[in-house]
């Protein structure tokens, strides 16, 4: 890693548009005030925040929905609370921070199809079916069956293209992602996954996934998570390796970021111990290592050396991600 950014990185971040589309908030996170200042410093347009976990109840989702709303619409001086992807342009425009919500997991509806939209006017704008483990929707990626959509899957992923929330794959089992995005009638994304050809992780994806999220017209959000990347490491090399491998098999307009950056290590590391059968495998004793908002220049620049032209870094780094947004957000 380069200790400088090169000028042409410098200069292509500050014009671009950049978009993470996870990074996670939950309620009880240690550190969130100080990640937060880091993506603003960093120079981020807009990050969708997790509002809501398989693990948390209808009550408790609400109530930190509230929290977080607040939270950036008591500051419209420095927030813009999305809710259409001009939102995200108008941000950029203004030298505003942009923030969306997100799901990873379905439970918070606690099994009433009623309370897609409801969430969706609360500023969810993709979620996710199911976290690593079984729910009412289908398989996780670790769980020891590979079912695919339950019913109420089915019918939940027609509600959620009816309302415009975006129907993500993440965290889900390989059966129950293909059917997803087969009976979508909306693009739909991955938005922290990386390639299970470059390492075979049960928290990857495998190529048959990439080429099905592309034909959706959707996009595969980069993961920064160095399990997931590699032996637990996270440089931007690697993760540029997992771009071009995603880019080679579907083209770079389907690639984006979501870093999936883990700012609070004590109380994600309780609940890995806590939960053996959430983190089943493939989850070495910590330290951990991710890639940082910190490091986005360098990862700038590996692309740069490596041929993209500044288009496709652009669309890598968050015009990508509004093309499918404006697509299905309504």
């Amino acid at each position: 890693m380069s200790a400088r950014p090169s000028d042409a990185a410098q200069t292509l971040l500050s014009g671009a548009i950049l978009c993470d589309m996870t990074l996670p908030w939950g309620a009880a996170n240690e550190n969130k005030e100080q990640a937060l200042e880091r993506f603003i410093a960093s120079g981020f347009t807009f990050v969708s925040f997790t509002v809501g976990m398989d693990w948390v109840t209808l009550e408790e989702t609400v109530r930190h929905i509230g929290a977080e709303r607040r939270r950036f619409l008591g500051q419209p001086d420095r927030f813009v609370l999305v809710e259409t992807a001009a939102d995200i342009r108008r941000a950029k425009a203004e030298g505003k921070f942009a923030a969306g919500f997100h799901f990873q997991g379905t439970r918070p509806l606690h099994r009433d199809l009623n309370m897609v939209e409801v969430y969706y006017r609360l500023g969810v704008r993709h979620m996710l079916l199911a976290y690593n483990e079984k729910n009412e929707v289908g398989d996780g990626c670790h769980e020891r069956t590979d079912a695919g959509l339950s019913r109420f899957g089915i019918a939940l992923v027609q509600e959620m293209n009816r309302v415009g929330m975006l129907v993500d794959c993440t965290h889900t089992g390989y059966r129950t992602t293909m059917e997803a995005m087969e009976c979508s009638s909306a693009p739909c994304i991955f938005s922290h996954s990386v390639a299970k050809a470059l390492n075979d992780h049960d928290r990857n994806i495998t190529d048959d996934q990439i080429r099905a999220c592309a034909a959706t017209g959707g996009v595969i959000g980069m993961n920064g998570v160095g399990m997931f990347l590699a032996d637990n490491r996270a440089s931007p090399e690697i993760l540029a390796d997992h771009i071009d491998h995603v880019a080679g098999l579907v083209g770079p307009q389907h690639v984006g970021l979501g870093l999936d950056y883990v700012y609070y290590m004590a109380s994600m590391e309780a609940r890995w111990r806590a939960n053996p059968d959430r983190y089943a495998r493939g989850y070495p004793e910590p330290p951990w290592h991710f890639f940082a908002p910190e490091d986005l220049p360098a990862l700038v620049d590996v692309l740069l050396e490596r041929g993209y032209g500044e288009p496709e870094i652009r669309g890598i780094l968050g015009e990508n991600y509004l093309r499918v947004a404006q697509a299905v957000w309504k």
